[in-house]
């Protein structure tokens, strides 16, 4: 009886799921890749906050984070640090790539490294290296939402039925409605994240402890080795290592990188203007608060459910929930939790696809009139891969995972430094990122990840940034003629970037006023700064 109340509760959501994600497109057919891809350029900030804010909620937030929590304690909260610390990072960077894509017509990371350098071929292979960076996701996400279905099932959904429910779901809207439809079910999505973690909140303390208090209280007196850092296991041999050094060096890095995540420069594209991606960064820490909530409630599980290891400690959170909770509870905390996967998935799926469609496949001719539909092709493929692979070979990809984060970081010379400096040359860029990648490979499939007690990829970035410096002194600048302005991206408070976001928001409304208006759409407001997928280190998103 509780998997048939569950289950079904779940199921009617995921075929709404499916419907709202149609319906965000109603009316908008046309546009090429751009309204696809980056939502024709026109999500105003309400979707943006919802849309971005939720792509920081994946199955991370009910799965990983609790079970950091169980595992590990205090350093667990290098996700809050790196996100906080990356939103203000993003007040520059997020406005100053709105406006290079935009005056230039690009959608993309790849698109902008390809007109950076005047090279599409440079393009191509970000495109190559980020799908190699960005499919453990897909997975990992497909693997969470597979396990969370499994769970609030009872068991009667298994979870190779649970991994294909995610793909298909995810699959059945993204390739249809693109960016707008992710931006519309995260709408779904955050009230039920916001209204169920916010009674496990209450909940949990109050059932199990009787109150905050008592659960505080247990915690200092029997686990205080996970309230401080390096948390529980130490730093010393066989140890976590995931200590003082290490937290800061990994949310240094993370925040650096989150502004770059293909998926957080296609939600920056996505905007209506600059001036909301600035309101988001001022904005989105507040959206982290909810976090706290699953890793405190890891820790608490340490008391309710003890002895989980491996895998298991993973599901610390929904141990409380289904052991405590009636069925429909359960159904309604498992569909919050399963559109945590399907949203970022939707994103990952939609940026890997966008990036082969405009700067891979269009370079062969018969394919770059096409764009849009190559790229929509490329999104199933993608996902299709990363469902056989989970049923065959479950732990490749989540290996791969394990250089993600720390090997796209490599890609912050060329994007940033590029964007800024002119004498930076393809040969300085794509030497320093060689060896930046091929030193986080390195560093990480031998075990040394944490290395010295740093975060791995701050030491190949390191390494990287060296090696572009020397080899663009040591070779000739790029003998490009095009002027600073084509080249270069000005400063994102520029009073000119201003004027063009009112210029941009003034003909958009214009052809709003003819076409349909999102209901939640909003010129003024709160927005939010992109986040990232969560991207936890080893040791635990132009017209045709």
């Amino acid at each position: 009886m509780n998997a048939t109340v569950s289950t079904t509760i779940f199921a009617v959501f995921m075929v709404g799921t499916v419907g709202l994600g149609l319906l965000a497109v109603r009316r908008r057919t046309g546009g090429g890749i751009a309204e696809w891809s980056v939502g024709g350029r026109s999500l105003g900030a309400v979707f943006i906050w919802v849309l971005m804010a939720g792509e920081s909620y994946t199955s991370f937030s009910y799965l990983g984070a609790a079970g950091w929590g169980y595992n590990y304690g205090a350093p667990v909260l290098y996700v809050v640090a790196y996100m906080s610390c990356g939103y203000a990072v993003g007040y520059v960077v997020g406005p100053m790539l709105w406006s290079y894509a935009r005056r230039h017509d690009l959608v993309g990371i790849t698109d902008i490294l390809a007109h950076r350098f005047e090279r599409p071929w440079i393009g191509a292979l970000t495109a190559v290296l980020a799908t190699v960076f960005l499919l453990p996701y897909i997975q990992l996400q497909i693997t969470g939402m597979g396990v969370v279905v499994s769970t609030i099932s009872y068991g009667a959904i298994s979870l190779n039925w649970g991994y294909f429910i995610a793909f298909a779901v995810t699959t059945g809207f993204v390739v249809v409605s693109g960016l707008r439809g992710s931006a519309w079910v995260s709408v779904l999505k955050d009230v039920l994240v916001i209204g169920t973690l916010g009674f496990l909140a209450v909940y949990v303390p109050l059932h199990y402890f009787d109150g905050y208090g008592p659960l505080l209280d247990r915690l200092v007196a029997q686990k205080a080795e996970w309230l401080t850092l390096p948390g529980h296991g130490g730093d010393g041999a066989g140890g976590s290592g995931l200590g003082t050094a290490w937290f800061v060096t990994t949310s240094l890095l993370n925040a650096l990188t989150v502004v770059i995540f293909p998926t957080t420069v296609a939600g920056y594209l996505g905007a209506r203007n600059a001036d909301a991606l600035r309101r988001n960064a001022i904005w989105l820490p507040a959206y982290n608060v909810l976090l706290f909530i699953p890793m405190l409630l890891g820790m608490a599980a340490l008391f309710v459910v003890p002895g989980l290891t491996g895998a298991g400690s993973n599901l610390a959170l929904f141990r409380l929930v289904v052991d405590s909770l009636p069925a429909w509870a359960v159904g309604f905390i498992g569909v919050a939790a399963a559109l945590s996967s399907i949203v970022p998935m939707a994103v990952f799926m939609l940026v890997i696809g966008t990036m082969w469609g405009r700067s891979v496949l269009s370079l062969v001719p018969r394919w770059r009139a096409r764009q849009k539909g190559a790229a929509q092709v490329v999104v199933v493929v993608a996902g299709a891969g990363a469902l056989v692979l989970t049923y065959a070979a479950p732990n490749t990809l989540v290996r791969l995972s394990l250089i993600s984060y720390e090997g796209m970081a490599q890609l912050l010379p060329m994007v940033l430094l590029g964007l800024v400096w002119r004498r930076l040359t393809p040969a300085g860029g794509l030497s320093g990122l060689a060896v930046g990648v091929g030193t986080v490979c390195a560093l990480v499939f031998t075990g040394h990840d944490p290395v010295w007690g740093v975060n791995a990829g701050i030491v190949a970035l390191a390494a990287n940034l060296v090696v572009a410096l020397v080899v663009t002194f040591a070779t000739k600048a790029d003998a490009d003629q095009r002027p600073d302005a084509d080249v270069l991206a000005r400063d994102s408070l520029d009073s000119r970037d201003s004027l063009d976001s009112r210029e941009s928001l003034a003909s958009l409304d214009a052809r709003d006023s003819v076409d349909s208006v999102d209901p939640l759409d909003s010129s003024h407001g709160i927005g939010v700064t992109p986040a990232s997928s969560d991207g936890a280190p080893r040791s635990a998103a132009s017209a045709d």
